[in-house]
């Protein structure tokens, strides 16, 4: 025990608090992140990030996220690692009949035209979580080729690949519709 009563209690309330202020300010790029994965599931991506964070913080007393052994350069882009393969992870498991709803319930949208969110958003829903996966890593989150591979664990070529065919069937699903939006 240290000298001032300060021993590993005191260290794990400090992690705690860490933690705290770190799931404090992810929460919500993490949301709107899983709610484009989920394509508008906003329930199922409500558990996303609540998976997410508790996979994140089950590491957070074990791992010195600083530290020289197992430095994790961008704890927020870790975060979001793990939430795009936990996102794949529950779509592979997922046994029951369980599908997203049909539109997005009203709620105040951001700025932007509203139409064109949803289109977009439903256009998503219909895409393989792959492509899905695929599209919000490297648009969404403008992320390279190259960390969307090691997120998948794939690689760069076969990242590119499903991106550009993965556009293609948002444009086959889109249709016309697209270029009604996009003469606003």
């Amino acid at each position: 025990m240290r000298p001032d009563g300060q021993g590993k209690a005191a260290r794990g309330g400090r992690r705690d608090e860490d933690f705290q202020a770190f799931a404090a300010a992810r929460a919500r790029p993490l949301y709107r992140s899983a709610c484009l994965l989920t394509g508008g599931d906003t329930h199922l991506a409500e558990d996303l990030v609540q998976e997410a964070l508790g996979r994140i913080y089950a590491q957070w007393h074990r791992t010195s996220w600083f530290g020289a052994k197992r430095r994790i350069d961008n704890p927020a882009g870790y975060a979001h690692t793990v939430l795009v393969r936990a996102f794949l992870s529950h779509r592979v498991r997922r046994s029951s009949g369980e599908r997203p709803v049909e539109a997005v319930p009203d709620g105040a949208a951001p700025q932007g035209d509203p139409e064109l969110r949803l289109a977009l958003v439903d256009a998503l829903g219909r895409l393989a979580p792959r492509d899905r996966a695929v599209l919000v890593l490297r648009y969404w989150e403008d992320r390279s080729v190259e960390e969307t591979a090691a997120v998948l664990h794939s690689t760069p070529g076969a990242v590119r690949t499903q991106a550009f065919r993965a556009l293609g069937r948002i444009r086959t699903v889109l249709g016309s519709s697209l270029d009604d939006l996009a003469e606003r």
